[in-house]
């Protein structure tokens, strides 16, 4: 699988992180969930946390880290920590610096001179920015235009590519004009740029939005070969999901696209918990992540970690699985 423009992986299927907010809980003594600018606010507060937490990922198996920029903005910066926009700008790259921090110290410590761990710029959608939830319904697509989406998008990739992560993970995207904003701009404006794009599911078959899943995912993919990009593509998938509905989901998609059509997958779940927006509160009972990665990979997924409530123990429990396969390279 092509990861990059520069290099190939040097593994068959690479290991994702799991939720950053939720082990950056364990590291700070403040309420991380319910906050404006959830995880992003450490990057200015403690920076110290933001680096341990990558690491704590990085000892666990991680292949692949995300920056903490998945609720990051300018104007929710200016908004809710009452510093210029420039200093905004600056909180962005700081995001950036600190994964690269982490990588730097984790690479030391194994002596390792490996291209892995990669790390990729959290691209989160405009809903979650908004601090009312609407990432878990899409409500806000019949209110805004696909330019739109795209200048806001504009400003955190630009800020991120130039600090130079290794792709962008675009996540969470509750409704199919998001995902097509996004990957259109991604596609058209930033040549040779790897990325992802995956989704945000209330059931099995259906986006935050109501949209059909399948057929969002499949307009993305008719974007990507439109353009010969298959080669930058490192995934279409879901995130933050419940893990019973992933395989559902992606067979769906496949169906729709046929079965000749060899697509790259990216999966992370979270544990199957519902966020409470109005309590700001995760509610309801877990599951174990990997017990649903076998099916993942068995559908193609090259890809796959935790989102939301999936801890480090959790990402090295996939990465013991996936160090069992049998798979060739």
């Amino acid at each position: 699988m092509e990861v990059s423009n520069r290099f190939r992986s040097p593994k068959p299927i690479l290991v994702k992180c799991g939720g950053f907010s939720s082990q950056l809980a364990k590291n700070v003594t403040e309420k991380v969930d319910g906050d404006p600018l959830w995880g992003s606010r450490f990057d200015a507060t403690n920076p110290e946390a933001v680096i341990k937490t990558h690491l704590d990922f990085l000892h666990s198996g991680a292949d692949i880290i995300l920056t903490n920029t998945y609720q990051s903005s300018v104007d929710g910066f200016v908004k809710y920590l009452g510093v210029s926009k420039e200093r905004g700008k600056e909180l962005i790259r700081k995001s950036v610096q600190l994964a690269q921090e982490a990588k730097a110290q984790y690479l030391k410590e194994t002596a390792s001179d490996s291209t892995l761990p990669l790390i990729l710029a959290s691209i989160g959608p405009y809903g979650a920015c908004l601090h009312d939830g609407s990432e878990y319904s899409g409500s806000y697509a019949d209110k805004i235009t696909k330019k739109q989406l795209q200048e806001w998008h504009r400003t955190r990739i630009e800020i991120c590519l130039a600090e130079g992560v290794n792709g962008l993970a675009l996540e969470t995207l509750p409704c199919q004009l998001e995902a097509e904003a996004v990957t259109e701009l991604v596609l058209d404006s930033y040549e040779g740029v790897n990325f992802w794009v995956s989704f945000q599911c209330q059931d099995n078959a259906r986006l935050a939005s109501g949209e059909s899943y399948a057929q969002a995912a499949l307009s993305i993919w008719r974007l990507v070969q439109q353009r010969q990009a298959q080669h930058r593509l490192l995934g279409i998938g879901v995130n933050c999901v419940n893990p019973q509905f992933v395989t559902p989901l992606l067979t769906s998609f496949l169906k729709a696209a046929g079965s000749n059509e060899k697509i790259p997958l990216v999966v992370y779940s979270n544990r199957g918990e519902i966020y409470d927006a109005e309590q700001g509160e995760w509610t309801g009972t877990g599951e174990q992540v990997v017990k649903f990665v076998p099916e993942w990979i068995q559908l193609g997924a090259g890809i796959v970690g935790g989102c939301c409530r999936v801890y480090p123990s959790d990402v090295l429990e996939i990465r013991q699985y996936v160090d069992g396969l049998s798979i060739d390279a």
